[in-house]
């Protein structure tokens, strides 16, 4: 298959077909090299036509916890005080910057993921 901007979803589903065809090759063979810049062509396109929204904070969070078998007590390290992170996970406190480094620094959880604004329901409960 000749190298080629994916622009439709068929190039888009080719693209795949003939990824699946070399990735058996050698890692020292053109074929090897060949796979690699297919690969970077489908990224570009699938980027392009299906962006992957930022997750919620407090939802990259809970699953870190889960990842690392936390519990919310262990989030004490990085949280002041267990009510505040019963708080933060249950949207009812927003995360502080200070907080949100901690995380950062802590979990590595990115941080342009913990700034983000929370898809939570505390937000709708503020008093104005």
């Amino acid at each position: 298959m000749k190298l080629k901007i994916i622009k439709t979803k068929k190039d888009h589903e080719d693209a795949l077909a003939h990824i699946e065809t070399l990735m058996d090759a050698p890692t020292d063979s053109a074929q090897a090299e060949e796979l690699d810049l297919w690969a970077l062509l489908v990224e570009n396109y699938e980027d392009e036509h299906y962006p992957i929204d930022t997750p919620d904070p407090i939802e990259a969070i809970k699953f870190r916890m889960e990842q690392e078998g936390l519990r919310a007590v262990d989030l004490c390290k990085f949280i002041p005080n267990k009510s505040k992170v019963s708080e933060v996970l249950n949207y009812k406190r927003p995360l502080s910057l200070s907080m949100i480094r901690s995380l950062h620094r802590g979990l590595g959880i990115p941080a342009e993921v913990l700034v983000q604004e929370p898809k939570g329901i505390y937000n709708a409960n503020r008093k104005n």
